[in-house]
Parts: structure tokens; C-alpha cells; sequence
């Protein structure tokens, strides 16, 4: 079982939130932290700059599809950052730690 983490930004807190009680309640995540941001990008040939909120996704790569779809339905953006982040290395007992909260047997 390979451990991850997913990554995307928010327009704001309370979207973060809703989509981290979704992940955590349906199981598909472990853990997730959020923090506000400020985010500078081009978008449509203009430079733009934004306050958002980042959300650290801590899951199995066997949820990315799921949790994936997930946000797109619940996003406001157009084009959401989904980005999955392999965990090359961690503790044991936290590794252990996310695959027992997201509904899987450990087998570390």
C-alpha cells in the first residue's frame, strides 16, 4: 500500500473545509491540513494574484481517482490544482496511521 499526498487550492477556508469533511468522512483520506496562501499565476494572459486556502492530502495512491473526483465536484475552479505527491519515506506508525483511516488493511 503506497502512501501519498494529494495537493489543491481553494477559493477560500470554508471551501477547503467542506471538501476535507467529505474526503474524511467518506474514508478517502487520513489527515488534512490546510493553510491560507497567497498565490501568484497567469490565468487568461494576465497575471493574477490571489489569497487562498492549500490543502496536504495525506492517502493511499489507490484513492487518487476517487478523491480526484471528488474535488472536481465539489471545486469551484475551473481548473482545480490536483497533484498527487508520492511519500518516499515516513514512520512506520504513521504510514500505518493513514492506511488504517482510509478503510484499508495495513500491510506495511
Amino acid at each position: 500500500m503506497k502512501a501519498v499526498i494529494i495537493q489543491t487550492t481553494c477559493s477560500s477556508k470554508s471551501e477547503g473545509q467542506k471538501i476535507a469533511r467529505v474526503l474524511i468522512d467518506e474514508k478517502l483520506a487520513a489527515c488534512i491540513q490546510m493553510n491560507e496562501i497567497e498565490s501568484h499565476y497567469s490565468w487568461n494572459d494576465e497575471f493574477c494574484s490571489d489569497n487562498e486556502t492549500i490543502l496536504s492530502i495525506k492517502t493511499v495512491k489507490e484513492n487518487f481517482k476517487k478523491i480526484k473526483s471528488k474535488i472536481k465536484e465539489l471545486h469551484s475552479y475551473d481548473v482545480p490544482e490536483i497533484i498527487q505527491i508520492d511519500i518516499t519515506d515516513a514512520s512506520k506508525e504513521y504510514l500505518e496511521f493513514i492506511i488504517k483511516n482510509c478503510n484499508h488493511k495495513s500491510d506495511i
